[in-house]
């Protein structure tokens, strides 16, 4: 019966028989009497029923003894083909070919180990022990690949092993890296010379060996120090060039960052995929960039604009002659009518892109504008491609082509031998016959015949289908709203402050109607029409009115300046007459003195103070101004007259120094309300009328009825009860 494979766990007698296994019997009876001898059949987690037709029962590979479980191990395994028990660590990944298959055969061999030991009824010592002399005897079968990477092994080895695979640690070995780094260039001079040799190399790539060592003698000597103290001469050209060709292989990244910055960036910098993939919806997310066209027209090198929508990867492209501010406007106008507008755009540091009326127009639109880093295009890679995409794919198709580099340029040129080319214009050269108006016409050709007709790698399908597909509510703008925030802004950011003859635009005095002086705001020129521009509030952006130049647009100044002062007039009236209305109420009401104070005595605070412990103070000069103003007695003459007319003396003199209280008809009380003391005293009055039998008027039943129902009354009447006075 042929063996079953290692990753078999389960046998019946039967199979365990066809084995042929060391200490078992070779009988599928002997089998069943070694079983139930030996309590197999008692050990219900290693026995169990069999599967299908016949019944009888299972065992586990574990309960077979050492030597038949060696012996089968023997047979079956393979090292470098067993399959983990468990899952197997994550090493770190070595730096050579040779380090790899090493790391890849010792971990096969720890694997075969954990399997082969599984079943040993030894300790674990005893379980490596064991599995050394087998793998070094020949008696396991071992692939040639591992067997060549590890031909012995050793107790010591396996241990190590194992313990630097649990800690994560790299198995990979090569005798070469043990050398590497060790040589006189490398250690030469504390590193020196290695990294004096791998400068002049970055900032020359074109010198050589020869021109390498005489710099080095010049600067460090004929004689390198090592770092045993011990000089050794510079070593020969050969060595050099041996040196250097392995530097450039090893640090060829370290020298492209140094020697090529643009080329490291685009071939060896690390760059993510997918950082836009959450952008699902149609008009999320913009980017916009420029290029120059790589061919030329009649009328000049024209520029390409470029507007990418990132979820569908639809195109919108623009020509222009120069790259300029209103260039941009009107790419995102060609993309608002045709896509409807977007909610965030990203783009460069260029001037046409952060110029004063773009960044108006993105805030007019409201739309989130977002500018990468300097110096960092791939952070705008989608539309980079896209413009690549054009000029590789298009670019050679179109007449006047001449190139993506000066290579590809040299190579066009030298179609024509140098006695052609002699004197040959470079139109007639790279045989241009294309108008600016030709390239934008095959440009939006290509884009909708094409380029949104083909597949795209994020999207699974083409553009086209992509945004066909979309269930996004597209958001409309009106034309001719465009049309005007797109008209150029005055001056330099379009700001302009009204005064009395208007505002200044390129010495040029326009009349705004309906603004008055020290109004700001921003001034958009028509296009067509130089006398004529558009004011917006500068704070609001709410439309203002149109700014007229009588110069410009020959109408008499006096008859446009009387239009002012009428419209002028009109405004102010509009203005001051609810101003006018107000005051002539506020002067019928009286001085604003006597409402002052009436709310001053309303705000006063309805608190009663307290009686503040006194004392008598009194001098000397105190004491004889009382008795100056007290009234003397004096001794009388007996005659009646006398001593009336000295009475009538004496109260004149009183009432000069002390003055009676006015009468209380003429005093006004303190506060115009009652306190609450003097509501609940007033309660308590009312409360021992009626106790003591008397008839109270109908106001006073009233309010007392009222008044303890009210949370005042009870909180005062808790006071009272707990000995407060009133």
């Amino acid at each position: 019966m042929t063996a079953r494979p290692i990753d078999q766990e389960w046998f019946s007698s039967s199979e365990l028989a066809a084995l042929q296994l060391r200490d078992l019997p070779k009988t599928r009876k002997g089998i069943t009497e070694y079983a139930e001898s030996h309590g197999w059949n008692d050990d219900p987690a290693r026995c169990r029923d069999r599967a299908g037709r016949g019944g009888g029962l299972e065992y586990h590979l574990s309960l077979i003894p050492t030597l038949a479980w060696a012996d089968y191990h023997r047979r079956t395994m393979v090292v470098g083909e067993v399959e983990p028990i468990r899952p197997q660590p994550v090493l770190p990944t070595p730096e050579t070919e040779r380090a790899r298959v090493t790391q890849a055969a010792r971990l096969a061999i720890l694997t075969a180990l954990e399997r082969y030991g599984a079943g040993l009824n030894l300790r674990e010592e005893g379980r490596v022990f064991a599995f050394s002399g087998a793998y070094n005897m020949g008696h396991l079968a071992v692939d040639a690949w591992v067997r060549e990477a590890v031909p012995t092994v050793s107790k010591r080895s396996l241990f190590r092993w194992r313990a630097e695979a649990k800690a994560g640690q790299s198995l990979g070995f090569d005798r070469s890296l043990a050398r590497k780094g060790k040589g006189i260039l490398d250690l030469a001079n504390d590193g020196k010379v290695a990294a004096w040799i791998m400068g002049l190399v970055a900032a020359n790539p074109a010198l050589s060996a020869k021109h390498i060592r005489r710099d080095l003698r010049a600067v460090f000597g004929d004689d390198l120090m090592l770092p045993s103290g011990e000089l050794t001469p510079v070593p020969p050209i050969r060595t050099l060039q041996h040196w250097i060709k392995a530097m450039k292989a090893e640090k060829h990244v370290a020298l492209t960052a140094l020697s090529n910055p643009d080329k490291f960036r685009s071939h060896f910098r690390p760059s993510g995929t997918g950082a836009y993939s959450h952008v699902r919806d149609l008009n999320t997310l913009w980017m916009i960039d420029a290029s120059p066209v790589d061919a030329l027209c009649v009328d000049g090198r024209h520029s390409i604009y470029a507007c990418i929508d990132i979820a569908s990867r639809r195109t919108i492209w623009y020509v222009s002659r120069t790259p300029r501010a209103s260039a941009v406007g009107l790419l995102i106008r060609k993309a608002i009518l045709g896509w409807g507008i977007c909610r965030q755009i990203k783009t460069d540091n260029g001037s046409d892109f952060k110029a004063i009326q773009t960044q108006q127009l993105f805030h007019d639109l409201n739309i989130d504008v977002d500018y990468c880093v300097a110096y960092t295009p791939q952070q705008k890679g989608h539309v980079e491609r896209a413009i690549k995409t054009f000029q590789h794919d298009c670019g050679p198709l179109l007449p006047g082509y001449i190139g993506h580099d000066v290579t590809e340029r040299k190579a066009i040129e030298d179609r024509k031998s140098f006695a052609e080319r002699l004197g040959e214009e470079t139109a007639e050269a790279f045989a241009v016959s294309m108008t600016g108006a030709q390239l934008a016409t095959y440009l939006d050709d290509w884009n909708s015949l094409i380029y949104e007709q083909q597949d795209h790698s994020a999207l699974g399908k083409s553009p086209a289908q992509a945004a066909a597909a979309s269930t996004t509510v597209i958001r409309r703008v009106d034309e001719r709203a465009l049309d005007v925030l797109l008209m150029p802004i005055a001056g330099k950011d379009g700001i302009r402050t009204v005064t009395k003859t208007g505002i200044r635009i390129d010495h040029f005095d326009y009349v705004i109607m309906e603004a008055l002086p020290r109004d700001r705001v921003l001034v958009r020129m028509d296009p067509h029409d130089a006398g004529r521009a558009y004011a917006f509030d500068a704070e609001d952006g709410h439309f203002v009115g149109a700014a007229i130049c009588a110069g410009l647009r020959g109408i008499a100044p006096a008859t446009l300046i009387k239009a002012k002062r009428e419209r002028q007039a009109e405004i102010l009236r509009d203005h001051t007459a609810a101003a006018k209305k107000a005051i002539k109420e506020s002067q019928a009401l009286g001085p604003l003195i006597e409402r002052a104070l009436e709310v001053a005595r309303r705000d006063m605070p309805n608190v009663v103070a307290l009686p503040k412990r006194e004392e008598r103070h009194t001098t000397p000069a105190i004491e004889a101004a009382i008795e100056a103003a007290s009234p003397r007695k004096t001794e009388l003459p007996a005659r009646e007259e006398v001593r009336a007319m000295m009475d009538r003396l004496s109260a004149d003199v009183h009432e000069a120094i002390f003055p009676a209280p006015p009468s209380s008809e003429r005093v006004r009380p303190l506060r115009p309300t009652e306190t609450r003391e003097q509501r609940f005293r007033k309660w308590l009055e009312l409360k021992a009328k009626r106790e003591a039998g008397e008839e109270l008027p109908f106001e006073a039943g009233h309010w007392m009825a009222s008044y303890e129902t009210d949370s005042e009354w009870k909180a005062m009447k808790r006071l009272y009860d707990a000995g407060a006075t009133f």
